[in-house]
């Protein structure tokens, strides 16, 4: 992948955001807000768990920031931007709502995008492949409250880094990397989405679900995760060319006057 950095504006033909988990503690809403601010585009689409209401079942955690969030989608939608809701499972019980238009919302479970380059990609959440990772119930469970464990952890850890004028540093992402076991799962997962995407005749996939942002491809499938606004800070768009690319926003503990884009070779 190749880097490039900007500070202006980005225009592009479509953005993918999922996993902003508005609504948890552990939402990186503010720098979502940076991005959306910045972004031009035709059509946006979220792909799942963007509230979180599984967290909220726990514990009402919501801040200013999250509220800034919805009103500049909101905004979006108004100011003739095709905006695509596609519920995931933290947020499961807008699924019942699929099919229906909300504002200038529309809601799906799946849908199809095409890309200029002529590319027909799948759009989903993707926790329909959590099959693929072999875990039962119980362990899902486990892991869950494990996930939370080491973003607690992260935390603490980053306030640390942030005294010491540190940069941002993702402890679940070193494990999903350094971790065998955690790397064997998302390579099932990821081959599990591929394979489906080419069992329905689509030359590609895009989905969230994984918190791990990437673009590969498996088995003659174009792979894309969009990745997370809880420890990635990631989001795919599509150029005026067809082409694929990852953002990533910086922290808002660092200088967030810089974006990064990761073009797709």
């Amino acid at each position: 992948m190749e880097a490039i950095r900007t500070d202006g504006k980005i225009s592009c033909r479509t953005l993918w955001i999922s996993d902003v988990h508005l609504g948890s503690v552990h939402s990186k809403a503010e720098s979502l807000l940076q991005l959306l601010k910045r972004v031009e585009c035709e059509r946006l689409y979220l792909v799942g768990d963007i509230v979180d209401v599984w967290a909220m079942h726990k514990r009402v955690y919501w801040p200013e920031a999250h509220n800034r969030v919805l009103r500049q989608i909101l905004k979006m939608s108004k100011r003739q931007v095709d905006v695509i809701y596609i519920p995931g499972n933290h947020d499961q019980n807008f699924r019942e709502f699929c099919g229906s238009e909300f504002g200038n919302i529309t809601i799906h479970k799946q849908v199809e995008h095409k890309t200029l380059a002529g590319k027909r990609m799948l759009v989903m959440h993707g926790d329909e492949f959590d099959y693929a990772v072999r875990y039962s119930r119980l362990n899902r469970w486990i892991g869950d409250i494990g996930y939370d464990l080491l973003m607690w952890f992260n935390r603490y850890i980053n306030r640390a880094r942030e005294a010491l004028g540190k940069p941002y540093w993702s402890l679940a992402k070193w494990v999903k990397v350094n971790i065998s076991q955690a790397g064997d799962a998302i390579l099932a997962y990821q081959r599990a989405a591929a394979h489906f995407a080419r069992d329905n005749r689509f030359d590609g996939i895009i989905c969230g679900h994984l918190h791990y942002p990437v673009i590969s491809e498996i088995d003659g499938v174009t792979y894309c995760n969009d990745g997370d606004w809880v420890e990635n800070c990631t989001a795919l768009v599509e150029d005026w060319e067809g082409a694929l690319h990852l953002v990533k926003g910086l922290p808002v503990m660092e200088d967030s006057s810089e974006l990064v884009l990761a073009k797709a070779q």
